[in-house]
């Protein structure tokens, strides 16, 4: 028998069969959109990486207590970081070539003294053309540092939906992940690898249930429709196996994916492609969630793309979750 390869032995490209390979060449160039990112706390160099990747647009998420010094913050730390994000968002647009929005907002994280200051300011902040969504927010069932009353959060929670509702704007949600089981743990002292906050001083929780993540969930539901805010103008982040079920078969929100952090929360493209198989990628969005304070992958968002595809997920699906849904919700250009 003549072989019709040329080398001097068979080799495994002789036994592979691409007659029925449709290969889609249109995945490297799509462009995607990131809904929830802290970009404009990233170096120069982390910002690059997302236009090399072909990020088109994304919201750079104001709302962050973590580089804040103080626990718990006043009111005016949480002002500096909305003023220092709107201070650099042109440039950062002009330097890298990508559309750059922002997110504006009251994270529970931490407890925040006089917060109702916040809510005032925060209504005029959301005429401004470039804020087009109000978060990254949401109940929390633990704070660092000193803890912040569930009720009293809640209520911060629906005042910020009501503003959303006044001014037809999305809000981001944070919705805590159910931890995934860690191997052993870290020597005591040294933190998590990849991680810059003290997880040692994380306060008891506010939430005594068996599953405290998810009924921070439903609590902000219940905000959502005490605030009167339609569900989709609601977009869950974060989203897992801890709260999907719940998420898409009692509400209509939208469900973002993180993956820019698999290593700490453990949700990956794989979920992202499992809930595709379930429910459709109608409600369907991946982010990144890069953050200067823990390690992050600005390539993630590019990456999923190609394992979504390798997954199973057809080109239409992929794009309405990395382009379409999240242009629509937030009204980017892109």
């Amino acid at each position: 028998m003549t072989s019709s390869h040329p080398t001097k032995r068979p080799t495994d490209a002789a036994h592979l069969d691409n007659s029925d390979v449709d290969l889609p060449p249109e995945l490297l160039n799509l462009p995607w959109i990131d809904i929830h990112n802290h970009a404009h706390t990233l170096s120069w160099e982390d910002r690059e990486r997302y236009a090399l990747a072909g990020c088109r647009s994304m919201m750079m998420v104001a709302s962050g207590y973590h580089w804040t010094p103080y626990k718990p913050v006043e009111a005016d730390d949480i002002r500096f970081l909305w003023d220092d994000a709107i201070n650099r968002r042109a440039a950062i647009q002009r330097n890298h070539f990508f559309e750059a929005k922002l997110g504006l907002g009251i994270h529970t994280g931490v407890r925040i003294e006089n917060p109702d200051e916040l809510l005032d300011a925060l209504n005029a902040y959301c005429e401004l053309d470039e804020v087009i969504a109000i978060g990254e927010t949401g109940v929390t069932p633990s704070q660092h540092v000193s803890r912040w009353d569930v009720d009293q959060q809640q209520a911060i929670v629906q005042g910020q939906m009501e503003l959303a509702d006044e001014h037809d704007l999305p809000v981001l949600l944070h919705t805590p992940n159910q931890s995934t089981d860690s191997k052993r743990s870290y020597r005591d002292g040294i933190g998590i690898p990849g991680y810059e906050k003290n997880t040692g001083l994380g306060a008891d929780p506010v939430i005594d249930s068996d599953n405290p993540a998810l009924d921070s969930v439903k609590r902000d539901i219940e905000a959502m429709r005490d605030a009167g805010l339609a569900d989709r103008q609601v977009v869950a982040s974060h989203a897992d196996g801890n709260n999907t079920e719940y998420l898409m078969e009692n509400t209509d929100c939208y469900l973002s994916y993180t993956i820019g952090h698999s290593w700490l929360i453990g949700v990956t493209a794989a979920d992202v492609a499992n809930a595709i198989d379930e429910y459709g990628p109608e409600r369907i969005m991946i982010d990144t969630d890069c953050a200067n304070v823990l390690r992050t992958d600005p390539f993630a968002l590019k990456r999923a793309i190609f394992e979504l595809y390798r997954y199973g997920i057809d080109e239409a699906a992929i794009r309405k979750v990395v382009l379409e849904n999240p242009r629509d919700v937030f009204d980017f250009d892109a």
